[in-house]
């Protein structure tokens, strides 16, 4: 009976897939939902087929169910489906990323990653869709080799440090972002949804932009219309809930209570608490603090094409609240975008667009001494929120400091608003003169005010006096306008010659300006009855104009560049490549000796894989060795840094009366010269099995004569208001390292396919040359009226690291006390510092590098299913070898402490890590490596799932693309570290990586809807 019924089936079967019919359906773009004409359709393994028309649809008559249509379009990933039962097929194509990515936006024009002969990777907006940012620069992390992007805080709207290759310099290590050619220095300002793709140069090729570019460039495009197309639309929208990631383990109230006492018994002091009976658990001012906190995004693009022009625009709305204090520390942004691509007669073309943006942010005192943070960590949980008439608990008069407050009344009292507006236009006008010969011109023009509004009410925090105390309410409002234009203009020729040597060279200039405008700064003073909303100042009882009264002049010119350029590239038979270029760049901040650099770099690639014996290799499928050096120059330094401006302040006597005068602020140096920066990068590219793509890159990035402000003698009068060192050359640093990415993808079958990438960085910093006193910059801070020298930049050593004691355990009895070196105040259950020069006395000469706060290794890895109409991704990104600074711990008598002191040292041989608590006079509050802790971190960023609806189900809305997505950012972060966030930054070269309670980044929820339409 079953072999009867499989050969009935298999009968059936012949008959039905012997029949040919007529087929047609639809092909669409995944991305953007658009239908794609041209598609070639054909039957595979014959020469019948078709061309998709204007509205993506096809059709083929007389077609086999067994037969198998094969389409494929410039760009995409060719797609096999077999006809089978069905008569109508809805196709959709995925933009092919190696396609994609052969031509690349580079300085001042596009080339095929084929011919590149630097290291210039690429981010799609793929990327950047899945991961949801609410500032551009988080979808930078762990997706790129060689750039480590660190929160300043996880605060909203909190910029981020970016840096490529490491710290170069003790100055600015920010790198040069253009948005469609236009300079931005924040990229708050732009909406992740709008960007197509961001190009980022790693190499010496990064300085045919010049002075700016020194610490890499990013190159942002954003999405533009498509000509002879109808109208799309595209809406996407998410809402979701933020929460904090971990709270640091406190003592509770009675555990407090014990410690306290202990502390105090050790000195011979009345124990501060009779009785621990009844106090319980306490107040927990962690939970009081953090809350769980609403964000909520939507925008929309509307695209449209005619047969000359085509438009794109588009709008956002983006509200965050933050996890500590909710709207007292909220963000918001809304963003427009016109993008106009337009044949205005044949040969020439414009290209126009305008962003705006206006940003509000609200925020509370963070990372600092005195945050709220901090003082959560540190209050009292003895003391309830509020006493018995409803007001804030008051600060207790002894063993708190000055600066320990309750968090919650500090957080009600916090009214601060800063908003920004800010527009960008941008002007692009292309001719093509003779056939290969085209010239261009580039207007770029940034416009933005800044008004930052905040309200100090009359308050009282302690029973003593604290550093938060005002006996009247004050009211500052601060606005000040910044502009910059950028005019560039090129000429580009192409050539070929008998279809083996190409030549493309470049040759232009381009002008610079920038203007400060200083429009308001007034400080309002004891008005009787105000809020931040009505501050009341016409009743001021005085009124301070900050700007008058300082003599700021209402105008101050920035910085002037003036800048030529030119650049070769030849391509000979696609197999050797070489290109070179040359920038003269003239800056207003060096003096008339050292006004103009000269900055050379090349670069030679040789594709291997077109030479006869690889080519068409089955296992090979590219590879391509490449390498640049160059110089770049760089200038970030303040404007007309080289004389001295009368900035600085000084008080003088004239009829017994004190009046307050104009002085030379930063000392002058004429001879100041461009700092340089010398990269060489030798890595290749390669691409097995069709699948697998490789990439390995070697580089070492020297910079010499850095710009810094040495410590100088008191005697030269650099300690008054406004004055400041002069700013010399005066070293040098190196960064040295590898990178390598690994990416592999597989189409398993028409429903499902999956994809891998690994990318690793490995990096080590090292100072060469420091001239000045002492031969090192110091900077960084611990505790409070500590140690101001923590952090160095000093020969052999990475910049920045730290510079405390060493410590070799705990001293268990006094003979371990009497046989070890001279250690003031030194007892039993007291650190015991090593005598690092062995002179028998532990001083400031022991101290020496106890760990530093550069990475030896980052890396990430990003994983994607795609199954029917689901999907799924998840991001990681590992940072290794990082140390941090514990510094939120406030040693004082009465403050709370992390759960880690219930380990302490109690009589001999209870601990050898942690040393006893006492109120008495110890050096145990030294900076050392007890306070130093390994900051290595592995964070999971993003977990996604979504699903699509059915085609068929998508049509009966009339829409092209309907999706709903769950995510968490955030989800879970390994690590060893006891405080908030591992992934801690202030971004100074020296002095990074100090946690005085760092704001953390939260974990989100999310739930969105993508619809196009």
């Amino acid at each position: 009976m079953r072999k009867i019924l499989l050969l009935i089936f298999s009968m059936l079967t012949t008959t039905l897939f012997s029949q040919n019919k007529n087929v047609t359906g639809n092909v669409t773009e995944k991305s953007s939902g658009d239908p794609i004409p041209g598609v070639t359709v054909i039957v595979k393994g014959s020469n019948v087929g078709t061309e998709t028309d204007f509205n993506g649809s096809f059709q083929l008559n007389n077609v086999n169910p067994s037969s198998i249509l094969v389409f494929s379009f410039v760009g995409m990933e060719t797609k096999e489906i077999k006809v089978g039962l069905k008569n109508a097929l809805n196709v959709v194509l995925e933009q092919d990323n190696q396609l994609l990515n052969e031509v690349v936006v580079v300085g001042y024009g596009t080339q095929r990653k084929k011919e590149l002969t630097g290291a210039v990777s690429v981010v799609s907006n793929e990327a950047i869709e899945e991961l949801k940012p609410v500032r551009v620069e988080q979808a930078l992390q762990g997706q790129v080799a060689g750039v480590n992007i660190t929160t300043s805080s996880g605060a909203p709207g909190a910029a981020s440090n970016i840096r490529i290759r490491g710290i170069s310099t003790n100055g600015d290590n920010r790198p040069l972002i253009l948005v469609d050619g236009n300079r931005i220095e924040d990229l708050s300002v732009i909406n992740p949804s709008d960007i197509q793709s961001i190009n980022i140069l790693k190499d010496a090729t990064a300085g045919i932009y010049g002075v700016q570019a020194a610490n890499g460039v990013i190159l942002i495009t954003t999405k533009s219309g498509r000509k002879n197309s109808d109208f799309k639309f595209t809406f996407n929208s998410y809402t979701g809930l933020q929460e904090t990631t971990r709270t640091i383990p406190l003592l509770n109230a009675t555990e407090y209570a014990l410690l306290i006492n202990e502390a105090h018994a050790a000195n011979g002091e009345t124990l501060p608490f009779s009785s621990v009976n009844g106090l319980g658990q306490g107040t927990n001012w962690q939970e009081e603090v953090f809350n769980t906190a609403f964000i909520n995004s939507s925008d929309i693009t509307i695209n449209k094409g005619y047969e000359n022009v085509a438009l794109s625009f588009g709008a956002s709305y983006l509200d965050q609240d933050g996890i500590v204090g909710v709207s007292k520390s909220n963000f918001n942004r809304f963003t427009s975008k016109l993008n106009i691509t337009a044949d205005i007669i044949d040969k020439l073309k414009l290209t126009s667009t305008v962003i705006y943006t206006k940003t509000n942010r609200s925020g509370l005192a963070e990372n600092v001494l005195g945050s709220v943070l901090f003082n959560a960590l540190n209050f009292d949980p003895t003391l309830p929120v509020t006493d018995t008439n409803g007001n804030y608990t008051l600060t207790p008069v002894i063993g708190f400091g000055s600066e320990v407050i309750n968090p919650l009344a500090q957080i009600n009292d916090s009214f601060n608003r800063t908003t920004v507006h800010k527009i960008a236009p941008t002007i692009r006008l292309n001719y093509e003169v003779l056939p290969g010969l085209k010239a261009e011109g580039r207007f770029q023009y940034n416009y933005a005010t800044v008004n930052t509004r905040s309200f100090a009410p009359e308050a009282n925090y302690g029973e003593s006096s604290t550093v938060f105390d005002r006996a009247i309410n004050s009211y500052v409002d601060y606005k000040v306008g910044y502009q910059d234009f950028i005019f560039d203009a090129f000429l580009t020729y192409e050539k070929t010659i008998n279809d083996v040597h190409k030549f493309n060279a470049l040759v232009g200039t381009s002008v610079s300006k920038a203007q400060v405008e200083n429009i308001n700064n007034k400080v309002f003073e004891g008005m009787p009855i105000a809020d931040f909303d009505n501050p009341n100042t016409e009743s001021a009882t005085r009124v301070v104009n900050v700007n008058e009264e300082g003599n700021i002049p209402r105008n101050v010119d920035g910085d002037r560049l003036l800048s030529y350029f030119t650049r070769l590239q030849y391509n000979y038979e696609d197999k050797y490549l070489l290109s070179f270029m040359i920038r003269r760049d003239g800056s207003s901040k060096f003096g008339p000796k050292n006004k103009f650099g000269y900055f050379p770099s090349a670069s030679v690639g040789w594709v291997v894989s077109e030479e006869n014996f690889l080519k068409n290799d089955d296992l090979v499928n590219f590879l391509k060795i490449r390498a640049s050096y160059g110089i770049v120059g760089n200038d970030r330094i303040p404007a007309f840094a080289y004389e001295s401006l009368l900035d600085g302040e000084g008080a003088y006597v004239f009829d017994e009366v004190v009046n307050i005068g104009l002085t030379p602020g930063r000392l002058s140096n004429p001879e100041i010269r461009w700092e340089k920066q010398k990269p060489l990068n030798i890595g290749f590219d390669l691409k097995v099995f069709n699948k697998v793509d490789f990439t390995f890159d070697f580089f070492r990035k020297e910079t010499e004569d850095l710009l810094l402000s040495p410590q100088v003698s008191g005697t030269l009068g650099v300690g008054g208001p406004g004055a400041a060192a002069p700013i010399v050359n005066a070293g040098t640093v190196v960064n040295q390292g590898f990178e390598f990415s690994l990416a592999y993808k597989n189409n398993v079958s028409e429903d499902f396919s999956y994809a891998a990438s690994f990318n690793l960085t490995s990096l080590k910093n090292e100072v060469l040359r420091v001239n000045g006193e002492g031969d090192f910059l110091f900077g960084g801070n611990f505790g409070v009226g500590g140690e101001n020298d923590i952090s160095r930049m000093q020969k052999g050593f990475p910049i920045g690291y730290f510079h405390g004691y060493k410590t070799d355990g705990i001293f268990q009895n006094q003979t371990e006390v009497n046989n070890h070196a001279n250690q003031d105040n030194a007892n039993p259950g007291d650190i015991r510092y090593v005598d690092i020069n062995k002179d028998g006395v532990i001083n400031e000469d022991d101290r020496t590098y106890v760990g530093d706060p550069i990475p030896d290794v980052t890396f990430g890895v990003n994983l994607s299913f795609n199954y029917k109409n689901f999907d799924m991704s998840m991001y990681g990104f590992a940072s290794i070898g990082n140390d941090i600074v514990r510094n939120f711990d406030r040693n004082l008598p009465r403050t709370n402490k992390p759960t880690y002191y219930l380990d302490r040292w109690r009589g001999e041989g209870t601990s050898n890590t942690f040393p006893r608590v006492t109120t008495g006079a110890n050096n145990n509050y030294l900076f050392s490596d007890f306070y130093v802790e390994d900051g290595s971190f592995f964070r999971l960023q993003n977990a996604q799932v979504g699903y699509t609806l059915d085609q068929r189900l998508v049509d009966q809305f009339k829409l092209d693309k309907l999706r709903f997505y769950v995510s968490v950012n955030n989800l879970f972060t390994l690590t060893k570290y006891n405080g908030y966030d591992p992934n801690v930054s202030n971004g100074n070269p020296i002095g990074d990586g100090i946690d005085l309670g760092f704001y953390p980044t939260p974990r989100t929820y999310l739930f969105g809807v993508n619809v196009k339409f």
